[in-house]
């Protein structure tokens, strides 16, 4: 078997240093053409006892889902919960802040705003902050500045290439 690819990094927490090893290897299949991964933990405390140690071998193709479920499962012990990009959430956060939008978020952003919502009724309604809507409303064609109207239409894209 051959690595194409290995990380280490150390942390240290009080006296004891943790040892995390990443490596990509390839080959050792049938076909010579499988690639796993094998991750390394060790640990040791202030006299070189160990603390920890241990060793998981994976298929290539799992490493994503074994990320996503070692770092919210880490993060969730640790007291914290992460969003679906991985970072920190702060419990004050809306829920849905940096979600994707759906063609019926957008549709119902519109309306509500076409109906005279103010951004920080339809941030409530949405979970998000009222700076993601005001960032979004223009992509739904409506004014951030005037609640209830819509965007003017650019001269450009005026019928009959009207100016003025």
């Amino acid at each position: 078997m051959t690595i194409v690819e290995e990380h280490r990094t150390e942390i240290r927490v009080q006296d004891t240093v943790y040892r995390i090893e990443v490596a990509a290897r390839e080959g050792g299949g049938a076909a010579g053409e499988d690639r796993w991964v094998t991750v390394m933990v060790g640990g040791a405390g202030p006299q070189e006892e160990p603390v920890a140690e241990g060793r998981l071998d994976i298929d290539a193709e799992a490493v994503p889902a074994l990320a996503t479920v070692l770092s919210d499962t880490l993060m969730a012990f640790a007291g914290r919960s992460t969003g679906r990009n991985g970072r920190r959430r702060s419990a004050d956060r809306p829920a849905h802040q940096g979600l994707p939008w759906s063609e019926e978020l957008d549709a119902e952003l519109e309306s509500r705003w076409l109906a005279g919502e103010s951004v920080e009724e339809i941030a409530r309604r949405f979970e998000r902050t009222p700076g993601g809507i005001r960032a979004r409303l223009p992509r739904v064609g409506c004014d951030p500045e005037r609640r209830g109207a819509y965007l003017p239409i650019p001269p450009s894209q005026r019928e009959g290439g009207e100016l003025g």
